[in-house]
């Protein structure tokens, strides 16, 4: 009798046709995707900031209002800019998350608020440190201080927005 060893942890090759995970890059900057993730994008953050209330939120209102105001279509240009990088930082998450089984990205984002939010806002400092615009940096510098706590908010409906088109 003959025995044969197979290897039961084969990586997906063009032979086996296993099919490849897509990364969330890959998944939601699709040249066909990419346009309704900004969209939605858009609308989250509007959402957010209306929904905000006391001082910060009041902050926060205040310089998006500045922001649109000093100069319009910058927030979405942002989004469009930025999109890739916090896709990036949320990538190794959503891998962790659908190795876990688990059943809710935003539940997921959100028991790990303050490290998610960190990993976002770096992105975020980046672009503000490098930008050479007064008015813009000024706004982003009152509401840096309390923008994890809104972040962290936000965690829930980014998961929500990420597994509609990844998951």
């Amino acid at each position: 009798m003959a025995w044969r060893v197979t290897s039961r942890n084969t990586l997906p090759t063009k032979e086996n046709n296993a099919p490849m995970v897509a990364t969330l890059q890959e998944t939601l900057l699709a040249p066909d995707t990419k346009p309704h993730v900004t969209a939605d994008c858009m609308t989250l953050i509007q959402q957010e900031v209306s929904a905000k209330s006391g001082v910060s939120g009041t902050a926060v209102k205040l310089a998006y209002k500045t922001v649109n105001a000093f100069a319009s279509g910058y927030v979405q240009s942002m989004v469009e800019t930025l999109l890739p990088e916090m896709i990036d930082r949320l990538d190794p998450y959503w891998a962790d998350f659908s190795a876990s089984g688990a059943g809710d990205f935003g539940d997921y984002l959100a028991k790990r608020g303050d490290e998610v939010s960190e990993a976002l806002l770096s992105v975020t400092d980046a672009r503000a440190a490098a930008s050479d615009r007064p008015t813009i940096i000024r706004a982003y510098r009152s509401v840096r201080g309390s923008a994890a706590k809104h972040v962290a908010a936000a965690l829930p409906a980014v998961g929500t927005l990420v597994q509609n088109y990844a998951g």
